[in-house]
């Protein structure tokens, strides 16, 4: 994919909305690939984290409504945890899916596991995933 960078990409408005809504400087990651390294989730991920936090230093919105990564993300800490710039990508994502939610893009609906899939995934990933889709 390419991408024309200009001064209004790199300071979009879906990135600002992203930053104040996870109380994090996006422009500390500098692409290191530490938290797509340490996450358990990645082999089921389409985009990995780094490559998700690049989409949103990108202002590219359209993309990332479009992936499974935020909404497989077990909210674990551990991409946070190896971040060398001290960001906290695990509310990065959390951001993510709350402007996902606000726009009713869904993307799992509990009700509507099959058994065998519910027995397939972590159980981190079912509690965490419950908890953002009960009020």
């Amino acid at each position: 994919m390419r991408v024309k960078l200009s001064r209004a990409r790199l300071r979009s408005e879906f990135c600002a909305r992203v930053s104040e809504l996870s109380g994090q400087d996006l422009n500390l990651c500098y692409q290191c690939g530490k938290c797509s390294a340490g996450c358990p989730m990645s082999f089921a991920m389409d985009l990995l984290p780094n490559q998700v936090m690049r989409l949103v230093q990108l202002g590219l919105a359209e993309d990332i409504a479009g992936c499974r990564t935020i909404w497989l993300c077990a909210s674990c800490l551990a991409c946070t945890v190896r971040c060398p710039k001290g960001v906290d990508i695990a509310r990065v994502m959390e951001a993510l899916r709350l402007l996902s939610l606000r726009k009713n893009i869904d993307f799992v609906s509990p009700s509507q596991m099959g058994q065998e899939a519910i027995a397939e995934l972590p159980q981190i990933a079912l509690v965490s995933g419950f908890r953002k889709f009960t009020g």
